[in-house]
């Protein structure tokens, strides 16, 4: 595909001179070069959006500094290089810090030196072009839609969520069972908020030693501790001005929710070891499999605390509460995984998709991902068999359902429940694959105990 062309205006009174340049810079293809013979000519054609002007610095109707005002006021965007017939040190330093991308004198190098400023000049047009499609990219990598595959009423509302928390700075606690995608769903949140620009810092609190996550936190001097042989910043510094996200919060130390609860309060920390005080601007997202409120009874967890993480909570479901989701998400990581290993189009069978259905993934998505992946492995053609898909069995299958001590009448509405999902709310097809009354089921919706979505 041919290069966009590169707009140039050559703004100069001396016809040879203008055509000299002209004929300079047009080894360059991709040039688009336009002549101008006076101010008014070029300042009224600015509407085309030149991505540089080679100005004259004396021209008849206007000089360099007054033209040049003119254009980074119109197009700011746009590289100015001005091109003089006198070497004024003061007047090149002034245009300078006026906007000037360049000056330069004219004499016998004058065309390759102009030549290699408008290389530079595009050369730092294309990183910032690169630097900006990247970043609307990251915004649709991690856009609400599309961040979490699926299109349940459970994952709607948890859209719906996540987008109300983007528009402001609200604390945001993130709770679900392992395997949901709370970091993915906190990652959605930094990257469209106003902060998206600004570092996004995950911390694992479970995942590091508890005589260290206070100088992981908030840093620590130099002779802080043996072994401290420098100033190290923590994640709060690295973090500012953008977002932290505490991933199972509910393991931090009760000694050092304190000095969470200051820096929270307070916005500002103090290193390890030292006495001055580091004002943070901070984003906080929280994550926990743990019910912190159930934590703050035990004793494990502090109240005031708990108030302060709250902000504005974000239950994700468990996969098996997301109905056909787990077919839409099978089938993206089934394609994502053969494209990325170079196995050629993949599709799951009836009976595959039927055995995917009827399993209640106790790791959630992050079960799902791998059991469709070593699928794709297993399987001997363009199509994953049922066998191809590995299940866990026994004891480990159950434990989820059984795990929680309910009554009857509650199990038997979460396998209605959970059978409905699966079957598209089917109320005659789940009655007859259950060996129960379609009245019961009618009954139950009628009573509100099943959902119809």
């Amino acid at each position: 595909m041919k290069n966009p062309a590169f707009k140039i205006f050559i703004v100069e009174d001396d016809v040879w001179y203008s055509e000299l340049l002209e004929y300079h810079l047009s080894a360059n293809p991709d040039y688009e070069l336009t002549k101008f013979h006076s101010a008014k000519d070029c300042l009224s054609s600015l509407y085309l959006r030149p991505h540089v002007v080679t100005l004259d610095y004396s021209l008849p109707d206007k000089n360099g500094a007054e033209v040049l005002k003119r254009i980074k006021e119109q197009c700011p965007d746009t590289q100015v290089v001005v091109i003089s017939g006198q070497e004024d040190v003061a007047t090149a330093v002034d245009l300078l810090k006026k906007g000037a991308y360049d000056y330069i004198v004219k004499d016998e190098d004058t065309p390759e030196r102009l030549w290699m400023a408008i290389s530079k000049i595009r050369e730092n047009a294309s990183l910032r072009q690169e630097i900006a499609q990247l970043r609307e990219q990251i915004g649709q990598k991690y856009d609400f839609t599309n961040f979490i595959t699926g299109n349940s009423e459970a994952m709607k509302r948890v859209y719906a969520l996540l987008d109300r928390a983007a528009r402001t700075n609200i604390t945001v606690s993130i709770s679900g069972e392992t395997g949901t995608g709370k970091e993915l769903a906190a990652k959605a949140v930094h990257y469209n908020s106003s902060r998206k620009k600004a570092p996004y810092v995950a911390v694992n609190v479970a995942a590091i030693p508890r005589e260290l996550i206070e100088s992981e936190l908030f840093g620590h001097e130099k002779g802080a501790f043996t072994g401290a042989l420098s100033r190290r910043l923590g994640r709060f510094e690295e973090a500012d001005k953008g977002t932290i996200f505490l991933d199972e919060i509910g393991e931090l130390d009760i000694t050092l929710q304190a000095k969470l609860l200051r820096v929270l309060q307070e916005r500002e920390i103090t290193r390890l070891g030292g006495n001055s005080v580091v004002p943070v601007d901070v984003r906080i997202i929280v994550a926990t499999h743990k019910n912190l409120a159930d934590e703050v009874k035990k004793g494990n967890f502090r109240e005031d605390l708990y108030y302060r993480l709250l902000g504005l909570p974000v239950q994700l479901p468990p996969l098996r509460e997301r109905g056909g989701d787990v077919l839409v998400l099978a089938k993206t990581f089934l394609q994502d995984f053969a494209r990325e290993n170079s196995l050629g189009k993949k599709t799951f069978s009836a009976a595959a998709q039927e055995k995917l259905l009827s399993y209640p993934y106790p790791g959630n998505v992050r079960e799902l991902k791998a059991i469709v992946e070593l699928s794709a492995v297993m399987a001997d053609g363009n199509q994953v068999q049922a066998d191809d898909v590995v299940l866990a069995t026994g004891a480990d299958r159950e434990a989820p359902f059984l795990a929680q001590e309910k009554t009857l009448r509650a199990y038997t509405t979460e396998i209605i429940q959970r059978f409905l999902n699966n079957y598209s709310h089917n109320v005659l097809l789940v009655a007859d694959k259950l060996d129960i009354g379609k009245s019961t089921i009618y009954r139950m919706i009628q009573d509100k105990e099943l959902k119809i979505e």
